[in-house]
C-alpha cells in the first residue's frame, strides 16, 4: 500500500481518536459525580444532628444530591452544578438515578468563588413530574423552602411542611436548609446516555428499562435505600 492511500485512514484515525478520548473521559467523569453524590449523602446523613430529618427522607418523592456546586460572581453572578437525582417507585422502593444539572443567576452585591454541596428533597410527584419532563425553576415552577436539619427537626416534618422541595446545602463543614429560589434544574441527557446507553432518556431510567447499571450508580441507589428505611 503506497503512502498516498495509507494518507485518508491516517487522517480519519487521527480525527477519531480525540473523540474516542473525549468520550471515555467523560464517562469517567460521570462515574466520578455518582461517587462524589454518594459520598456527600453518605456523610450528611451519618451526622445525626445535623442530618436531612428521617421522616423527611422516608416521605419523599425523589432526592437529587448536587455535589460542589460553583457559585462565583462580581454583582451579577451564577451557580453551576451537577449531580443525581432518584424517583421512588410504586413499590417504594428507589429508582436508578438520572443525571441532572443545576444552574442559576443572581444579581447584588457579591464577590468570589464558593463551593456547597445540595441535597432537594422532592415532597410530592408534581415536582418529580416537571423534572422528568425536561427543566423547572425552583420557586417559579415549583415551591421551594430552606428545609428543617437534625434528629429533632423530625417531629416538625409531621404534616407541618407544605412546601414541594425543601433544599439544604453544606459549605466548610456547615449543613443547613437553604432557599435556592431562582435556580434551575434540568435532565443531563447527554450523561445518562454515556452511562446508560445510547437513545436513553430519564423516563427510562426510572423506569428501570435499562441494561447497564455500573457499580457506582448501585451505591448511590443502595445509599438511599438505607437512609430511607
Amino acid at each position: 500500500m503506497s503512502l498516498r492511500s495509507l494518507r485518508m485512514p491516517l487522517l480519519m484515525l487521527s480525527l477519531l481518536l480525540p473523540a474516542l478520548a473525549s468520550a471515555q473521559n467523560g464517562v469517567d467523569r460521570d462515574i466520578a459525580r455518582a461517587q462524589n453524590a454518594t459520598r456527600v449523602l453518605q456523610e450528611i446523613q451519618m451526622a445525626p444532628d445535623r442530618a436531612v430529618p428521617h421522616s423527611l427522607m422516608q416521605a419523599a418523592q425523589a432526592i437529587a444530591v448536587i455535589p460542589d456546586v460553583i457559585k462565583a460572581g462580581l454583582i451579577f453572578g451564577g451557580r453551576f452544578g451537577e449531580g443525581l437525582v432518584s424517583i421512588k417507585k410504586p413499590d417504594g422502593t428507589w429508582s436508578d438515578p438520572a443525571y441532572i444539572r443545576l444552574t442559576g443567576a443572581s444579581v447584588g452585591f457579591q464577590a468570589g468563588v464558593s463551593s456547597t454541596d445540595v441535597i432537594l428533597v422532592f415532597r410530592n410527584q408534581a415536582g418529580v413530574d416537571r423534572l422528568i419532563h425536561g427543566e423547572f425553576t425552583i420557586g417559579a415552577d415549583a415551591s421551594a423552602a430552606a428545609g428543617p436539619v437534625g434528629r429533632y427537626a423530625n417531629a416538625s416534618t409531621n404534616g407541618h411542611l407544605d412546601a414541594e422541595i425543601y433544599s439544604y446545602s453544606r459549605a466548610r463543614g456547615l449543613f443547613a436548609g437553604v432557599a435556592l429560589d431562582g435556580a434551575r434544574i434540568g435532565i443531563d441527557d447527554a450523561a445518562d446516555q454515556r452511562v446508560y446507553g445510547p437513545n436513553v432518556t430519564a423516563r427510562r431510567v426510572f423506569e428501570g428499562q435499562v441494561n447497564q447499571v455500573p457499580p457506582a450508580i448501585v451505591s448511590f441507589k443502595n445509599k438511599l435505600e438505607e437512609y430511607t428505611q
